[in-house]
């Protein structure tokens, strides 16, 4: 975890890039956030990280389209579904099914 005062940009906690977790210095992160974190990882691995990234911003965009709202789109996104749905599981990734963001997709 790399706290910092560039990454990511204002208003947000937390960025997952690579695998590395980088958190914006003075912003409260929580056990939460770390699973919802780890959860971004899980994804990345599954899908061969550049892959994950090429999925995520062509995802963001069609619900960019679809919700002309950037806070939305964000939200809407199937790996963030998942993430935020799932982030006080503590236990979550111990029993996460491979690919679960699919479900989130619909």
């Amino acid at each position: 975890m790399i706290v910092n005062r560039f990454i990511p940009f204002r208003g947000f906690t937390a960025i997952n890039l690579f695998g590395l977790i980088f958190v914006r210095k003075g912003m409260p992160f929580t056990a939460a956030d770390l699973r919802h974190e780890r959860i971004h990882t899980r994804q990345m691995l599954e899908l061969l990280v550049i892959p994950f990234y090429m999925f995520y911003v062509l995802e963001w965009l069609v619900r960019l389209v679809q919700h002309r709202n950037l806070l939305r789109a964000y939200l809407s996104i199937s790996f963030e579904r998942e993430a935020y749905k799932h982030q006080h599981d503590s236990d979550y990734l111990a029993h996460r099914r491979h690919y679960a963001w699919l479900k989130e997709l619909f």
